[in-house]
């Protein structure tokens, strides 16, 4: 199980941080979106 929850930890790691530095592209270059 332990495994199995890596992977999650990684991958919802990943996903904040593409979130987060998406966010903060759109807050620095907003004519892009």
């Amino acid at each position: 199980m332990s495994g199995a929850g890596t992977v999650a930890d990684v991958v919802g790691g990943l996903l904040a941080l593409g979130l987060l530095g998406y966010l903060f592209v759109a807050l620095i270059r907003p004519e892009k979106f």
